[in-house]
């Protein structure tokens, strides 16, 4: 939506979607989620211990780094 020109700011999202600014704001980061990462999870091999919520507190950069994360 942001990069589609529909909203402006992050707080205009926000708003828009009535949901926390803090939270669109780390949703980005999932965007940039390893392509073997994503399909574990979608596929349920990932196991419970995945959630959105830990995935938002923080995932590494590096996709070689998110295989060891404690969060995926």
């Amino acid at each position: 939506m942001l990069e589609a020109g529909e909203h402006a700011t992050i707080a205009d999202l926000a708003r828009a979607e009535k949901i926390g600014r803090s939270y669109v704001s780390r949703a980005p980061g999932l965007a940039f989620l390893a392509p073997d990462l994503v399909e574990a999870i979608l596929d349920g091999r990932r196991g419970e211990a995945v959630t959105l919520e830990a995935l938002l507190g923080g995932v590494p950069v590096e996709w070689g780094e998110q295989a060891g994360s404690s969060a995926c």
